[in-house]
């Protein structure tokens, strides 16, 4: 009854702080503090996958196109002006604003566009470009004048006018790239909102507002400081107002407490979250070259029973496939539970774990799970998986580290199973799907397995426009994916965000990689 009561006050203060009760004029001035849970292990947005990246280093750049931010998935210009699709569906052309400089005061031409795709689909040696795959079905990009931008296609692809707002394509410089195309790993250089000052390691990084930004007017905030802060000592830097926000998400535990603290001045924004969180094994690695080994793990998992337990106490509350439950082109619920590992009787699927381990002669099987020591949600999701594996006699010693020795040790190889998440800016299977396609079409596969099943069934969905034979396609895929069990879904998340009311002009979206170049916040002090 008392989190209910909590989560009412929360609610109705979120709604007059959007605006609900009448309209105010944003306030020009003022420095956001918020925290951020991780660190980024560089500054290449091309590079990366988390949410440490996004919230601190976002507020410097721009990208072609972007999602409106209070009404998402409307897609909107960012230094894309205007554009036109061409009725084959093969052709994308792009005219860019005027006007537009780097922080060092060169302009920004076409010429940044083409060289910042290039990179991401056909990047250099050296250079790490997680979203290569998204982008294989471009032929060629051609710059027909400084403010136009062509983009020519092989085939059709369903997802790629939606490509072009990812949150992830930081538009270059041009110039900078030719003389280093290694530049953006260690350097800011971009076109958005706010210049960059420092990075303190462990601390803090701070940004200021660019003054010759080419949205007259904005941004409203002088400038912000991200403050590299988790678990209780973040909670308490919230309820006591030390920061005015976290972005990525709380657990309803956090967010009742916060809000008891906060009283009247707490605003609670919540939506469903392009989030979940997967196992990845290491299919070079024995056993977990088996199949049966892979499948028993995954039906030893009461996805079911832990969603309702877990969503008390974590950020997590909706079982799905590979796509997320609710989105029309996820599995049903009645297709859902046909698929091994989502049934509902946990103890047929556990009897059918033990047989598949004693036939792979993996009976008393011992292993490491590799995890973030990310509290929220990744700690208690871990614990959860260590006792439903413990429930068909295998035995997990559980290893927790720091976003970048998480993330390097998948992408060497150097692990038994892990705790990897699998998020991204909107419900589009072209992106969620990556992360099981080939390893040698996707460098976010890191379990290292080649099936051209998988990839022909990717391909085939791909360019599918007709929704209702686009979504057979998707469950041929899912069903084919889930039996192979390379990588198995966990439980999906769900975004709950507690912030002082005194900051004004951000919304929650279904993804945390949304709505952060912060150029629409203001402080209302």
């Amino acid at each position: 009854m008392r989190a209910s009561a909590l989560f009412l006050a929360g609610t109705v203060a979120a709604f007059l702080a959007a605006g609900g009760a009448y309209a105010q004029t944003p306030k020009r001035g003022g420095e956001l503090k918020f925290a951020v849970t991780a660190e980024p292990p560089n500054y290449d947005c091309h590079a990366n996958s988390s949410f440490a990246f996004i919230h601190p280093v976002r507020p410097h750049y721009n990208t072609l196109l972007k999602f409106d931010p209070s009404n998402y998935p409307k897609i909107v210009g960012d230094l894309a002006e205007s554009w036109t699709v061409s009725q084959d569906g093969l052709t994308y052309t792009f005219k860019l604003r005027k006007g537009v400089k780097f922080h060092d005061g060169s302009a920004f031409t076409s010429e940044d566009v083409k060289a910042t795709y290039d990179r991401i689909r056909q990047p250099p040696a050296g250079v790490r470009s997680l979203r290569q795959a998204a982008y294989e079905d471009i032929d060629t990009i051609l710059t027909p004048d400084p403010h136009t931008v062509v983009f020519k296609l092989k085939k059709r692809n369903a997802s790629m006018l939606s490509n072009f707002a990812s949150p992830w394509d930081c538009i270059y410089s041009a110039a900078k790239l030719k003389e280093d195309p290694k530049f953006p790993e260690r350097n800011i250089l971009g076109t958005g909102p706010f210049t960059f000052v420092e990075h303190v390691a462990g601390s803090h990084w701070v940004g200021k507002r660019f003054e010759g930004y080419w949205d007259k007017g904005k941004p409203y905030l002088d400038g912000y400081r991200a403050i590299f802060i988790k678990g209780a000592a973040m909670v308490n830097a919230l309820a006591a107002g030390e920061v005015l926000a976290e972005f990525r998400g709380h657990s309803p535990a956090d967010r009742d407490r916060i809000v008891q603290t906060l009283g009247k001045d707490a605003v609670v924004q919540e939506s469903p979250w392009v989030c979940a969180l997967v196992v990845g094994f290491n299919t070079h690695k024995k056993p977990f070259d088996d199949e049966r080994v892979r499948r028993a793990l995954s039906l030893a998992i009461d996805r079911w029973g832990g969603a309702e337990a877990l969503s008390r106490v974590a950020l997590v509350r909706h079982v799905g496939g590979l796509l997320r439950p609710g989105y029309e082109l996820a599995a049903s619920e009645k297709e859902l539970v046909t698929y091994p590992g989502f049934w509902k009787d946990i103890n047929k699927s556990r009897a059918e774990a033990k047989r598949l381990l004693k036939e792979a002669g993996a009976e008393g099987l011992k292993l490491k799970l590799t995890n973030r020591n990310v509290p929220m949600p990744y700690t208690p999701v871990g614990v959860f998986l260590i006792d439903q594996w413990r429930q068909i006699g295998v035995q997990v010693e559980h290893e927790q580290l720091e976003t970048r020795l998480y993330l390097a040790r998948q992408q060497e190889g150097n692990y038994d199973a892990a705790l990897d998440f699998n998020c991204d800016f909107m419900d589009e299977p072209n992106l969620q799907l990556l992360k099981y396609l080939s390893a040698d079409r996707s460098t976010i596969n890191y379990s290292g397995y080649v099936d051209r099943k998988v990839d022909y069934l990717y391909d085939k969905q791909s360019g599918e426009l007709d929704k209702k034979e686009r979504y057979k396609i998707l469950r041929e895929l899912e069903q084919y994916v889930l039996g192979k069990s390379y990588v198995i879904p966990t439980i999906w998340w769900h975004r709950i965000i507690v912030h002082h009311k005194k900051m004004k002009g951000w919304h929650i979206t279904p993804s945390h990689y949304l709505n952060q170049d912060l150029a629409d916040v203001w402080l209302d002090e």
